[in-house]
């Protein structure tokens, strides 16, 4: 597959330098959800909706597919793609979902996401359908090791096929923090990484492909708290950006 083949046309999104934006590690990223969490309140399933709300509208914008294939972990990120599955559905587009584990081992609030699909009628396919695109929602920054068993059959299966693929917060398989990419690892066209860069998306930019930020309700305040310096109107005009 030429890397032509899995590009499209870049629509409407402004650009942000990176290197005004500061990057975080896996476990600063962990300490930044912890601190929204219990010291602000926010709750998971509110930036579980943030992150699949935007991944949906970085999907409609930036690709304009009719039909596409959600791979779905079992934890936060997955949700993630449960959420922007339901989104899409909502805007008319044929959606297909595929669970990389079984879904006993799926996390509360993504069973929850799971379950209004199936309330919807979203088709929940034991095995991934081909589509114009297909979202990689499987593995987030938590990736320890490398990708196994029915993950790992779906980050290849997404390789292989000839439609773009859209990874939310991380390429499956690449470790956020050293750039590592794992085996397998999705080789993503676009990449809509959530709250803040993570140091590793740079070391890899052929896995990650365009490079989208997120914003998905964390105020800088919270990333005061870490010591980095986020500007208060970073999604001022956007709630996704273009790094460049």
């Amino acid at each position: 597959m030429t890397p032509a083949s899995r590009r499209g046309e870049q629509r409407g999104f402004p650009t942000a330098l990176a290197s005004s934006i500061p990057a975080v590690t896996a476990e600063q990223m962990r300490e930044v959800d912890r601190l929204a969490v219990e010291e602000l309140g926010l709750l998971l399933i509110q930036m579980m909706e943030n992150a699949g709300v935007r991944l949906a509208e970085l999907a409609l914008r930036r690709f304009q597919p009719e039909a596409v294939a959600v791979l779905c972990g079992r934890g936060g990120n997955g949700g993630g793609g449960l959420v922007a599955a339901r989104h899409l559905a909502n805007r008319g587009v044929r959606v297909g979902v595929t669970l990389g584990e079984d879904r006993s081992r799926v996390g509360d609030v993504p069973r929850h996401q799971l379950s209004i699909l199936e309330r919807m009628d979203v088709p929940i396919h034991p095995e991934p359908v081909a589509a114009e695109l297909v979202l990689d929602a499987l593995i987030g920054y938590s990736l320890r090791g490398d990708p196994r068993g029915r993950t790992a059959e779906l980050i290849r299966w997404a390789n292989e096929q000839e439609a773009p693929v859209c990874s939310l917060d991380t390429p499956s398989g690449l470790d956020v923090t050293t750039g590592e990419p794992r085996t397998p690892c999705v080789h993503a066209t676009a990449t809509l990484t959530l709250a803040l860069p993570k140091v590793g998306l740079a070391r890899a930019p052929s896995y990650v492909g365009e490079l989208y930020l997120a914003d998905i309700s964390v105020p800088p305040f919270v990333y005061g708290r870490l010591g980095l310096r986020v500007p208060d109107d970073l999604f001022a005009g956007e709630s996704v950006l273009r790094l460049g």
